[in-house]
C-alpha cells in the first residue's frame, strides 16, 4: 500500500481528492491536513509514502511544508496547483510530479501511475535534490535556514571562486565580481564588473545551482543577474521588464521569472 497523506487548506478540495483517489486500490489515505503546520508534524511522525500538497495555502504554504520536512527522508510530493507558469516549467525540468486544479481524473491517473515508478525505485538522496532545485528556482527564500548555522551552511552550499577555462587558460573568478551570466549555445558568457568576460562550457541549471539565489537570480531563460549589481528597474510591455545594472548595462526580465526578482529587488 501506498500510505498518503493530503494537504489543503479547503475541505471541498481535500474531499475531492479523496473521491478521485478511491478506484486505486493500493493507495490509503491515511491522514488530511488543513494546513502547513498540520502537514509538517503529519508528515513527521506518519512518515508516508507520497504527500499531496497544496501550494498555495496561508501562513505555511506548500513550499513551507516542503522546507520543513528536508532533515529526514522526504516522501514523494505531488503538488496541486493552480501557480503560474515559471512554477510549472520548475516541477518539469526537475520531473517533480504536479497536478493542476481543478483536478483532471485522467492526469490524476497518470501521476499515480508515475508515483508508483517512483517508489519502486530507490530514490531518497535523489527526490531531495530534485525538491530543493525546484525551490530555488520557485521559492528561493524557503531555502533560507534550512538547517542549524543559517549563514554558515548556506555560505558553505555555494561557490566562492569558480575555475573557468578560457583560450586555454584556467582563470579563477571571485563570484562577487560577475555582474551577468549569459547563455550562448552550449557555453555560458560571464561578465564581470571590470568589463572582462570569460567564456565557460557548462549548462545553465549547473552553473545555477553552484551560485546563491540569494544574489544570483535567473531572470530569463537564458540570463542571471547578480542582484547586488541592480541599480534600477525599468517596466516595459507585457508584464516584462529591464533590470538596469551597476554597468548600465539592461537585462530583460521576462514574464515567467518578474515574481522571482521582485522578492529581492525593491
Amino acid at each position: 500500500m501506498i500510505r498518503t497523506i493530503i494537504v489543503d487548506d479547503e475541505k471541498l478540495a481535500i474531499q475531492g481528492l479523496q473521491l478521485r483517489l478511491e478506484p486505486f486500490e493500493d493507495i490509503e489515505v491515511i491522514e488530511t491536513c488543513a494546513n502547513g503546520r498540520e502537514a509538517i508534524r503529519a508528515i513527521k511522525t506518519q512518515k508516508p509514502d507520497l504527500v499531496f500538497l497544496d501550494i498555495q495555502m496561508p501562513g505555511f504554504d506548500g513550499f513551507s511544508v516542503v522546507k520543513g520536512v528536508m532533515e529526514i527522508d522526504p516522501p514523494l510530493f505531488v503538488f496541486v496547483t493552480a501557480y503560474q507558469e515559471h512554477a510549472i516549467r520548475a516541477f518539469e525540468a526537475n520531473a517533480v510530479n504536479y497536478l493542476m486544479k481543478p483536478v483532471d481524473e485522467d492526469k490524476l491517473a497518470d501521476t499515480i501511475e508515475r508515483v508508483r515508478q517512483r517508489l519502486s525505485e530507490k530514490r531518497s538522496t535523489e527526490e531531495a535534490e530534485k525538491l530543493k532545485d525546484v525551490l530555488a528556482e520557485v521559492s528561493p527564500e524557503s531555502l533560507e535556514g534550512m538547517g542549524g548555522d543559517e549563514e554558515g551552511e548556506a555560505a558553505g552550499r555555494y561557490e566562492k571562486m569558480i575555475n573557468v577555462k578560457d583560450r586555454g587558460k584556467i582563470f579563477r573568478v571571485d563570484v562577487d565580481t560577475i555582474e551577468r551570466i549569459e547563455a550562448a549555445g552550449d557555453y555560458m558568457c560571464i561578465y564581470m564588473e571590470n568589463d572582462n568576460s570569460l567564456i565557460l562550457r557548462e549548462t545553465m541549471k549547473d552553473l545555477e545551482r553552484r551560485l546563491d539565489p540569494k544574489r544570483f537570480q535567473r531572470v530569463h531563460r537564458s540570463a542571471i543577474v547578480n542582484l547586488d549589481q541592480v541599480r534600477q528597474v525599468k517596466p516595459h510591455t507585457n508584464g516584462e521588464c529591464f533590470l538596469v545594472l551597476e554597468s548600465g548595462q539592461e537585462v530583460k526580465v521576462s514574464r515567467s521569472y518578474r515574481d522571482v526578482v521582485a522578492r529581492f529587488v525593491h
